[in-house]
């Protein structure tokens, strides 16, 4: 992580001496984009930790967890495939869930699905998309989500094949 701080550092300083203008410009953007994102970011940030909570860590575990990570990995996705979640809240409730024991397959299920499977966004998508393309698209970020879980479980010796 900190080879991608000291990269970023070295882009920002070639920019600046580059064209102070534009980077001016462009940090000007950022701020905006970020102050635009932040009440989003917390309401969901306070939403997910109150539910977080509010289940005990023993469920989370018993059916996210190491017990049976098969079973888990399917609800995972399976959840994630129902809700929808930007990235910026995706991880940092994987990192939560993280926290309390839930495997780095399951997880990877689960914050892939959030982002590439869409029920909840499915009659919106069908209304530009049409249902053909709409469901070829989910079923193919599905196994896509599925095969990025088994990649990361063999990585992290969770399970084997």
């Amino acid at each position: 992580m900190i080879i991608l701080y000291l990269l970023t550092a070295l882009l920002f300083l070639l920019s600046l001496i580059k064209d102070r203008q534009k980077t001016r410009q462009a940090l000007q953007i950022a701020w905006k984009k970020f102050i635009k994102i932040i009440p989003a970011f917390m309401t969901m940030l306070i939403l997910v930790s109150i539910v977080l909570f509010l289940i005990p860590e023993a469920m989370i575990l018993k059916y996210l967890g190491t017990e049976n990570i098969y079973s888990g990995l399917s609800l995972a996705a399976l959840l994630g495939s129902i809700t929808m979640m930007p990235g910026f809240i995706a991880y940092p409730l994987s990192g939560i869930l993280l926290q309390q024991g839930v495997p780095y397959a399951v997880l990877g299920a689960f914050s892939t699905t959030l982002m590439m499977v869409g029920v909840a966004t499915f009659p919106l998508e069908k209304k530009f998309l049409g249902s053909k393309v709409t469901i070829i698209r989910n079923l193919l970020g599905l196994v896509i989500a599925l095969m990025i879980a088994l990649v990361i479980g063999l990585a992290y010796g969770e399970f084997s094949l």
